[in-house]
């Protein structure tokens, strides 16, 4: 048995600000490649492959907002809220293979470092710095209502911080002459987008393995459910996410009581796990004796 579930995403309305977000940071991410390898600046191509990750961000959110929409069919049950996962970690192993090279290629320029047209290099810094900026702006009203905006909001936010190392090792190269700046920058912005991508990776696989959500504390939500009146053991308690903002749970229910209450009873720990644990979509099995053999030893009071 359970509650009613409502599957629709509440981001629908952020869609806009999202596109263009999205379309602003791909046309720069292009410009920012073309001109990294034509002034030879490691650093923009390394300030590029980190806004990539904002474009990935992006991408990924308004992926979600969109196949939220899509309903569950007779082949996808959970519809598809999953694809957010498939998507971050073919990305995520992308920008792992784009940082490595930058981190072996600035370690090669250190030994030999190249010229670099530092004035292209700080027009395109701050070009890229005033549409991180502009991104931000557009994403901010978002920001506070959607867990999805406020992750690409705070991917743009991160990369902002990009664009300013790339302006002040722009700047360095400029007024001293010192061109391994350029290859110091590319390195801190390289150092700077793999642990991100480390964590994206971690999270799309936590949802691909059915993992508990990063927010849910299972030894938590057991003990409030033993907790509640009329329980008097638990047993095949599963929790796991959906998506990055979705998560569902199934657990066995045994009552202390009669069981003409189990719906009463059932209701009760649905508000409370929803309340309480953001867990909207729950489906418990309420007994009145222990399962037997082949189950989970139940947990009780």
């Amino acid at each position: 048995m359970s509650t009613g579930h409502n599957h629709v995403g509440t981001g629908v309305k952020h869609e806009t600000p999202l596109w263009w977000a999205l379309g602003l940071t791909s046309m720069f991410l292009v410009a920012e490649i073309i001109g990294g390898l034509l002034i030879n600046s490691l650093a923009l191509l390394s300030d590029a492959a980190h806004m990539a990750t904002d474009v990935i961000a992006l991408t990924i959110s308004l992926t979600a907002v969109r196949l939220a929409r899509r309903p569950p069919d007779a082949k996808r049950t959970y519809g598809y809220a999953r694809m957010e996962a498939i998507g971050a970690l073919v990305n995520g192993g992308l920008l792992f293979l784009v940082a490595g090279y930058i981190l072996w290629e600035a370690v090669r320029r250190f030994s030999e470092p190249p010229s670099v047209a530092s004035t292209g290099m700080l027009v395109i810094a701050v070009l890229g710095l005033v549409i991180n900026l502009i991104s931000m702006r557009l994403l901010n009203a978002g920001s506070g209502e959607s867990l999805n905006v406020k992750g690409a909001y705070l991917e743009v936010w991160a990369d902002m911080l990009g664009s300013v190392g790339v302006i002040i090792g722009a700047l360095i190269i400029k007024f001293t002459g010192f061109y391994i700046a350029d290859p110091i920058i590319a390195v801190l912005i390289g150092l700077w987008v793999l642990p991100r991508t480390w964590i994206l990776l971690r999270e799309a696989g936590n949802v691909l393995m059915e993992g508990a959500p990063r927010d849910v504390d299972t030894e938590r939500v057991r003990a409030e459910m033993l907790a509640t009146p009329g329980v008097a053991a638990l047993h095949d308690v599963h929790v796991w996410a959906l998506s990055s903002t979705r998560s569902a749970m199934a657990a066995h229910v045994i009552m202390d009581g009669d069981a003409s209450d189990a719906e009463a009873l059932r209701l009760r720990l649905a508000q409370m796990l929803e309340a309480r644990f953001d867990i909207h979509h729950v489906t418990l099995q309420v007994e009145t004796t222990s399962c037997g053999l082949g189950c989970e030893e139940p947990q009780k009071v």
